[in-house]
């Protein structure tokens, strides 16, 4: 098997539901805290024992009940709410008619089968996949009545973050937000192959507890997530190799300043720098195509030799580290808008790999689902 490949995941058929879980909760001074995030990697087997001994010492809260959860954070000045539940995977689409979650990039195999292994022995979904859509009417009507109510939890994480949860366990309350949900369709903003892994699990499984699998699901009209670009470090590959490979296609190349390079970054132009030159790609973008696809499928394919690894970045700053003269070059990229990637998905195509970056994420350990409760 080609561990290197990349496949489409399933879709899943609707409706869309986020059904009750009984949560836990890390203490907020472990929130944020990067040791925290550290505790959920290998040797999976005994992130439960590490979640016992740190409920022995008070430090993980166990909620008594069932709930589905409004989670609204703050983190560098942008505000999110979410609403958090176990979402409903037991039934497939037959055709995309029936579609209701989108992912929009393709998944690694070898991947999706780690984390199947790691959810199985660690027994818990961690933290939710990150799912994004234009919420109904109905939605929000029920989530403006919540914020008029106080805080089930109100606290400031070790990292910075601000939360405020509610849970919501009113039978009334969660039939009108099932009802509200009925007929939404959700692009996956982030966790494409943790989603994949939970597919894999309930396909393993079915009728039991990994029919579900924890997601937050985020109104990009309420509190959109900032869409940014993800750069890409062409290791092995030159200015010059990229120069020739505009050529090749018929973009245009020009050399030009840092400062006017980076000005002129837009929907049509990229931006080249091996750390000392700097140039901008004029490329041709049809109005259904993002740059990103269009980089990946005509001026990468273009260079005189392959690069020797695609590395990638979530910032400028992150990116030009990469580069020194003569042994890599950096591609910035513009950021990607939020209704051409749901176009594309529509129309049933998948974006390159990291073509996307919906910012700010939540901490984890706010909300972390056992299936040993369940």
């Amino acid at each position: 098997m080609d561990d290197s490949r990349v496949v489409t995941p399933p879709y899943l058929a609707g409706p869309l539901r986020l059904l009750p879980f009984r949560g836990l909760m890390l203490a907020p001074t472990r929130i944020g805290d990067p040791s925290s995030a550290r505790a959920f990697a290998r040797p999976y087997r005994d992130v439960s024992q590490r979640l016992k001994r740190w409920a022995e010492q008070g430090q993980v809260l166990h909620d008594s009940r069932d709930a589905v959860y409004l989670h609204e954070y703050t983190s560098g000045g942008i505000t999110v709410r979410g609403l958090v539940g176990a979402l409903d995977l037991a039934h497939r689409a037959r055709n995309r008619s029936e579609r209701v979650v989108y992912p929009h990039e393709g998944i690694h195999p070898l991947q999706v089968a780690e984390l199947t292994d790691r959810m199985v022995e660690m027994q818990m979904n961690p933290a939710p996949i990150l799912l994004v859509h234009r919420g109904h009417a109905a939605v929000r009507r029920i989530i403006q009545d919540l914020l008029a109510t106080e805080p089930d939890h109100h606290f400031t994480d070790r990292g910075e973050q601000r939360h405020r949860i509610w849970a919501i366990r009113e039978p009334a309350v969660l039939a009108a937000l099932d009802a509200a949900l009925d007929g939404s369709r959700a692009l996956i903003a982030d966790g494409h192959h943790r989603y994949a892994a939970y597919l894999r699990l309930q396909e393993r499984n079915p009728g039991g507890t990994h029919d579900l699998g924890l997601a937050m699901l985020v109104d990009q009209d309420d509190t959109p997530l900032f869409l940014g670009p993800i750069h890409r470090v062409l290791e092995g590959s030159s200015l010059d190799d990229l120069e020739r490979a505009a050529a090749a296609i018929g973009a245009g190349f020009d050399h030009a300043t840092e400062s006017d390079a980076v000005a002129a970054l837009a929907p049509q132009t990229v931006v080249a720098t091996d750390g000392v030159r700097w140039a901008t790609i004029s490329l041709t973008v049809p109005h259904s195509r993002a740059t990103v696809e269009v980089v990946h499928e005509t001026l990468v394919p273009a260079l005189p030799r392959e690069p020797g690894r695609i590395g990638y970045h979530h910032s400028v700053e992150d990116a030009l580290a990469r580069v020194s003269t003569g042994s890599a070059v950096a591609l910035l990229l513009p950021a990607p808008d939020f209704d051409l990637v749901l176009r594309i998905v529509a129309a049933d195509r998948l974006l390159p790999e990291k073509a996307t970056s919906f910012q700010p994420k939540p901490h984890v350990g706010v909300l972390i689902r056992s299936l040993r409760d369940e």
